[in-house]
């Protein structure tokens, strides 16, 4: 009796500690992966009423219930659902992805830049240099590039979380050199992801020479590339190769939220 006890709390035991898990194998062009769908990692951050992360001398965004011929769209002042009006910016506030269309006079959407949302990606920290008052993400930055790599997932240092409730106005936060995006541009990368709020130069009388190299503005333009800005990858996230999700809101617009979901490779 006391031996089918031992045996029993044994069995109870393992099941209260067992994992599930989610593996699949992702064929791409030149390899195989393996990767756990049930180990996402989101690095996105998301929109909030009144808070968050913000840029570009806007203000914060406003998510407000409804009121309309004596509706009123909130539960607790009596309405019968909660119904909010949300009023924001996608370059401003949270993490967004932005398209081609952005610089562009005709009209090009992120919600058709995107044919597949799997890529190999390779994370990387980098510490900016000084450059005059400017602090600069050069070529040297990324000698490690691994190949097969299609999105570059990039964590500028220091790495504190007050970069999830910054805002960035008039603070000249770093930027990527012009000869860094030809590099990725050459090196066959379409997607840039980022946890600053632009990718150039807050203060370039419109240049957008970042923008511009990487997509190839005046050369063969390349409609399916994206960049993503403001995402935030905790410092437990080691960097190395993953596998990314972008999965972007569909939404008609050069920019549009978006939540990217890394997976580590197996």
């Amino acid at each position: 009796m006391r031996y089918q006890l031992i045996l029993f709390l044994f069995l109870l035991n393992s099941c209260h500690t067992q994992t599930t898990t989610m593996q699949t194998t992702i064929q791409l062009k030149h390899e195989k992966v393996t990767i756990d769908l049930s180990q996402p990692i989101d690095i996105s951050l998301a929109v909030q009423d009144n808070a968050g992360v913000g840029a570009w001398y806007i203000d914060q965004p406003q998510i407000k219930h409804v009121e309309v011929d004596g509706y009123v769209g909130n539960v607790k002042l009596g309405g019968s659902t909660n119904f909010n009006n949300v009023h924001f910016n996608p370059h401003s506030h949270g993490t967004h992805t932005e398209c081609i269309g952005h610089i562009t006079e005709q009209f090009y959407s992120v919600n058709k830049a995107l044919d597949k949302t799997f890529f190999k990606a390779q994370i990387f920290s980098v510490e900016p240099d000084k450059q005059g008052e400017d602090q600069v993400i050069t070529p040297q930055h990324f000698q490690d590039l691994k190949s097969g790599v299609e999105a570059i997932i990039i964590r500028t240092l220091p790495n504190g979380e007050q970069k999830n409730s910054k805002n960035y106005s008039n603070t000249n936060p770093p930027y990527i050199l012009e000869e860094t995006m030809i590099r990725f541009r050459e090196s066959g990368i379409k997607h840039i992801l980022i946890d600053l709020p632009s990718v150039d130069k807050e203060k370039d009388n419109g240049a957008l020479l970042a923008h511009k190299a990487f997509w190839d503005f005046n050369g063969d333009q390349r409609l399916d590339a994206t960049i993503t800005e403001f995402i935030y990858v905790p410092d437990t996230v080691g960097d190395g190769l993953y596998m990314i999700d972008l999965q972007v809101a569909p939404l008609e617009n050069d920019a549009a939220p978006s939540r990217p979901i890394l997976y580590k490779i197996l």
